[in-house]
């Protein structure tokens, strides 16, 4: 019951946050007359995501599978290297730095040569998104695993436990903590690494549209993209954030 009402509480100031601060938009835009081309009031905005809701919604849901095949990509090879890492202390000081360092480079700076080197099709983006999902999830599986403490290692041991139960019943339990909230970081990285992308070159998604909204100062559309993908964004945060409640269950903190 406690529970029940300190979410309703948390839902209830939400709401009145986000009316709070479209309300406050609505009313700048009305007093000072902003005009569309600059800054689009809510209103404007709603209107055009209703009006336009179904071209919106095919463009979206190209992103959304790009960002989705990039984000499971990503995170797949990062967890296996960061598994690698783990056991292979050599590897792990001879490359762990390197990615770390690639991690410096702009995301932006790799789009046109993803472009030219994949063309403007849908995997250079999904490309794109999974560099940039790849690095967070690497540290967060890199760190879950070195912090195994050595006595419940030595633990396991007595009990003649295999190093394979030792993994999957102490490393990896003790890992999620820290690889689930790198892959909720992820989750938002992928929809901005495929909308980067198509930035850059693409005929399709919400990154196109922005795009080509800006050529026309169409500034209300590009706002209705925002948005759409924000939401995306949002959705898929929470997405994991819902499965790590399932999974990581001790760790759970309603």
């Amino acid at each position: 019951m406690y529970k029940k009402k300190y979410r309703l509480k948390d839902f209830v100031i939400l709401v009145l946050t986000f009316f709070l601060f479209i309300g406050t938009w609505q009313l700048v835009d009305f007093l000072f007359n902003i005009r569309k081309i600059i800054l689009p009031n809510p209103l404007e905005i709603f209107l055009v995501i209703v009006n336009n809701f179904p071209y919106l919604l095919d463009h979206a849901t190209i992103t959304v599978i790009e960002s989705s095949l990039g984000f499971l990509l990503g995170i797949t090879l990062a967890i296996i290297t960061g598994i690698i890492f783990t056991y292979s202390k050599l590897l792990k000081k001879s490359f762990y730095p390197y990615a770390i360092a690639f991690k410096a480079v702009p995301v932006i700076a790799l789009a046109p040569l993803l472009i030219m080197w994949l063309g403007s099709g849908m995997i250079s983006k999904i490309i794109m998104a999974a560099i940039i999902c790849y690095f967070p999830v690497l540290v967060g599986t890199v760190k879950g695993f070195s912090v195994v403490i050595q006595d419940y290692k030595d633990l396991f041991k007595s009990f003649s436990a295999s190093k394979w139960k030792i993994f999957y019943k102490l490393k990896i339990p003790t890992s999620l903590p820290y690889i689930f909230p790198s892959l909720k970081i992820s989750a938002t990285f992928a929809v901005v690494g495929a909308t980067i992308a198509e930035f850059t070159g693409a005929s399709k998604g919400i990154g196109y549209i922005i795009v080509n909204s800006s050529y026309y100062l169409e500034t209300t559309m590009m706002f209705a993209a925002i948005i759409m993908i924000s939401i995306v964004g949002l959705l898929l945060f929470y997405l994991i954030d819902y499965i790590e409640k399932k999974i990581v269950f001790w760790e759970a903190n309603d």
